[in-house]
């Protein structure tokens, strides 16, 4: 996946990259024992989520929030086409989302005040405002404390990296990062679950072996210390991932049908949704997606229709189709977002739009909520929400709640402070009407 770096410096890549597994020293199995899960509201439709971020900051006013009628300061390029449902537009350019619109909701007029990237993603990635005093853990940690799933796949996988961070709950719920994407015909390394550098399963199987005998010789000391009996069951696991076909095989793409794995196109965005597809398929209950390039200081339009909305709009409609087809999209919450909008008015002298979190869109679609519909509405110019408009706290205890999460429950920080895992929230109940 390319490297994209916005207008801070920051590069998207290595964005907030603390606590990730995979670029740091923990192995697989020191992440599989830090893990443990929790619980949920078992008559909720979701079980698993995906989670699509677009850093930099996707251009509302020219994606899902189209004002055709505005003065040319404000318009943009592009034109609106109708949707598969009568009455909703997008963009000209996203014409394979239009056919998909029965499949999810546009959020539009969500509203904040943070335009600078970090907090910005700090904000949309966990439902809380960010406070310096306190790290507030993301959506994936969460749903990994809470929701238990197969011994033998991690439960919180990000595609390629995650802006995602455990916060205050530690780095034992952190996500596992593949840190590549997918490519059709080639195989896919993932460290801790694919063998490489010549290790077969036969290799690690004698090396348990030996582990096993050594574990008899000290079973009396082990027998008297809590700690290393917890270390024993989880290295146990993370053997059983590393040998599981099940865990190889929902990392391997390659093994997708090749029908229905052509609707998700060869670029790295499209094969993300695949391996994302399969994750939750297989039994992984937290996915992040990300594809930057988002911001677009400068040639917004030539950038919009060229590069990014092509391959944004081939892979999130074969994400929902794919999730469709499979029997997935009702156990599956899927939510997309960036960390801002763009300014609605155009910076003329750079043929771009700016940073602009007073009004934004976001995408949710599956478990309890219904397609095809639009909520919010933003002013004339998509300068700010109407009404009262939504905030990314309502969205994240909407979220939650589609999960069976309650987003009230309090958890402890290592200091004994209680805190709500979203504080000011609250759940949008026109999403599950």
């Amino acid at each position: 996946m390319a490297l994209h770096k916005t207008c801070d410096g920051l590069a998207r890549r290595d964005f907030l990259k603390v606590g990730a597994v995979g670029a740091s020293s923990l192995s697989l199995g020191s992440f599989l024992r830090m893990s443990e899960a929790g619980q949920v509201n078992s008559a909720a439709k979701a079980k698993s989520a995906i989670f699509i971020n677009l850093p930099g900051g996707p251009a509302h006013s020219d994606m899902f929030d189209l004002k055709p009628n505005a003065s040319d300061e404000y318009r943009g390029e592009f034109n609106p086409i109708q949707t598969k449902i009568p009455g909703i537009e997008i963009s000209e350019h996203l014409p394979k989302l239009a056919s998909a619109m029965d499949k999810f909701v546009i959020l539009r007029g969500v509203s904040h005040t943070l335009a600078a990237h970090r907090l910005g993603s700090e904000y949309v990635n966990c439902g809380n405002r960010p406070l310096p005093s306190l790290s507030f853990p993301s959506y994936g940690a969460v749903v990994t404390k809470e929701m238990s799933g197969p011994e033998d796949l991690p439960q919180f996988v990000s595609i390629p990296r995650s802006s995602q961070t455990p916060g205050y709950l530690g780095v034992k719920y952190a996500p596992l990062h593949t840190n590549a994407t997918p490519s059709p015909g080639r195989p896919f390394s993932v460290r801790g679950i694919t063998l490489g550098n010549g290790l077969t399963v036969t290799d690690v199987e004698k090396r348990q072996g030996l582990l096993n005998n050594l574990d008899t010789a000290f079973a009396g000391f082990e027998k008297q210390n809590q700690l290393l009996e917890g270390l024993d069951r989880f290295s146990e696991q993370a053997y059983s991932m590393i040998t599981s076909k099940r865990a190889r095989n929902a990392f391997d793409v390659n093994q997708e049908n090749k029908q229905f794995a052509a609707q998700y196109g060869e670029g790295a965005f499209g094969q993300s949704c695949l391996l994302a597809t399969r994750l939750v398929e297989s039994g992984v209950r937290f996915v992040t997606v990300s594809t930057g390039g988002w911001d677009t200081h400068r040639d917004n339009w030539n950038r919009l229709k060229t590069t990014l909305l092509p391959s944004f709009d081939e892979g999130l409609s074969a994400l929902l189709n794919g999730l469709h087809e499979k029997g997935l999209l009702e156990s599956t919450a899927v939510y997309v977002t960036g960390e801002f909008g763009r300014t609605p008015k155009i910076n003329t002298e750079r043929g771009g739009r700016d940073h602009y979190p007073r009004c934004m869109f976001m995408l949710m679609a599956g478990g309890g909520i219904s397609g095809g519909r639009v909520l919010g509405e933003s002013d004339a110019n998509a300068t700010e929400p109407l009404n009262d408009g939504f905030s990314p706290d309502d969205v994240a205890a909407s979220f939650y709640h589609n999960l069976g999460i309650d987003h009230t429950k309090e958890y402890n920080t290592n200091t004994g402070r209680p805190v709500m895992i979203v504080r000011e929230g609250n759940v949008i109940e026109e999403l599950f009407a």
